[in-house]
């Protein structure tokens, strides 16, 4: 006879909350309590809604395990089921989509948000880029977040306490502060964070998360997705870039990754035959099998919200062959070109951008920066010339000048920028700004 096992809901309920700990882009921390069967989305849409956040599906919820193993919090599974630290649980919000045209994102708030991102990137040294544009990036972050150069509040190395990157040398202390002063005069926070993302999504290592791990011959090698397809590089030098329409599948056994595709065959003269296509097959080795299949993950997912036209069009897809079991993982969520068409339909007041204060990030977790060394060796910046300037009084009767070019290229991409956000103004922290 089968006998029935009653658990007391009294009993059950003591042990039924869970504290969660959520650390945002700019290193503050949010907490919540959960029940035991709680999912995943819930912390997500809980910290959208402490934004008041409405483009959501770049973003994501990160963890790390006792293993120091990252992971991304699945939405449609429970919390505990997917946690194996101890509680509380601390996790961390983050980019985990970069838009493959920042410029397409509707309200200043999410511009904001991947600012902040991309400031840690840069920081952490994901985010690499050669001496000129390091410098622009740097002098729009101390635009964004300073103002305006002062000479009565900035002293000569006023850039020095302030860390932007891994590697920051006087040299490019010194091309950040005569950027900052010349040519950036006059942005409001919104505009010099505008301009740093116009600038930074041009780069090869933008919205890549470097898996590390060793290619056949054993050399060190990194591992990311982006917007265009697979890459791997080699240092600070990307060897392969496989775009998403050539990725025909992903898939791990082990410790082992496999990326399979196919690339336009090259003769023996070096000549590119369009018309003929080869497959190819990469092959790389992680140092755990837990962190070979966070990249099949991450790569599945990448594959699917880039790649794909509609979210109907995801199918659920098998770690290995048909012949053997394998994992089997399906993208939950909308497609790149869904967000997008959904935020052109937003139609609300824009949201308070609240900017924390300029400051140091902190490292959670994150790779070492001393794997990806930035490149250093000066560039011609394409920087617009200072020899023109119209100037504008101010409210306190102070004059400001601001470069022609630079004018003009703000009236031609951002016909409708509020008066707010031209020079002179004051209350830099509140602006809404109606960018098209």
């Amino acid at each position: 006879m089968k006998m029935l096992r009653f658990r007391s809901p009294s009993i059950r309920s003591l042990d039924q909350e869970v504290l969660c700990t959520i650390r945002l882009l700019d290193d503050s921390e949010i907490s919540c309590s959960i029940q035991r069967d709680t999912k995943g989305q819930f912390l997500l849409d809980h910290v959208c809604n402490h934004y008041n956040l409405l483009e959501k599906d770049y973003f994501g919820i990160r963890y790390v395990d006792p293993e120091k193993q990252r992971h991304w919090l699945e939405p449609n599974k429970p919390v505990v089921r997917q946690m194996k630290s101890q509680q509380p649980y601390t996790m961390c919000f983050r980019v985990k989509f970069y838009p493959s045209e920042p410029m397409k994102i509707k309200e200043e708030l999410t511009r904001y948000l991947l600012y902040l991102q991309l400031k840690r990137d840069i920081y952490h040294g994901r985010l690499l880029c050669p001496f000129a544009e390091a410098a622009y990036l740097g002098a729009c972050i101390v635009q964004a977040e300073l103002g305006d150069y002062d000479p009565e509040e900035h002293p000569s190395d006023y850039i020095r306490d302030f860390k932007l990157f891994p590697k920051q040398s006087l040299k490019l202390e010194r091309k950040i502060i005569e950027i900052h002063k010349n040519e950036l005069r006059g942005q409001c926070a919104a505009l010099a964070e505008w301009n740093m993302l116009q600038r930074a999504h041009s780069l090869e290592t933008y919205g890549v998360d470097p898996h590390p791990c060793k290619d056949f011959t054993g050399s060190t090698a990194f591992l990311g997705f982006t917007a265009t397809g697979f890459v791997v590089f080699q240092g600070n030098k990307r060897i392969h870039l496989l775009k998403w329409a050539d990725v025909s599948k992903l898939k791990f056994e082990g410790k082992t990754f496999y990326v399979i595709g196919i690339q336009k065959e090259i003769s023996l003269t070096g000549r590119i035959h369009c018309n003929r296509m080869k497959k190819l097959v990469l092959t790389f080795h992680t140092s755990t099998p837990a962190a070979c299949k966070h990249l099949w993950k991450c790569g599945v997912e990448n594959q699917a919200f880039y790649k794909c036209a509609k979210s109907s069009q995801i199918k659920t897809v098998s770690s290995s062959n048909i012949f053997f079991k394998g994992s089997r993982f399906r993208y939950s969520g909308r497609v790149a070109k869904e967000v997008i068409e959904a935020s052109s339909k937003i139609q609300r007041e824009p949201p308070e951008v609240r900017r924390a204060q300029f400051g140091q990030s902190r490292s959670f977790n994150s790779l070492s920066h001393k794997n990806l060394i930035m490149n250093m060796e000066p560039l011609v910046p394409a920087l617009p010339s200072t020899n023109e300037y119209e100037e504008t009084a101010t409210d306190n009767g102070k004059r400001t000048r601001t470069p022609l070019r630079q004018k003009a290229l703000i009236e031609q991409l951002i016909p409708s920028l509020h008066q707010s956000c031209l020079p002179g103004d004051t209350n830099r922290s509140l602006l809404k700004i109606p960018f098209p």
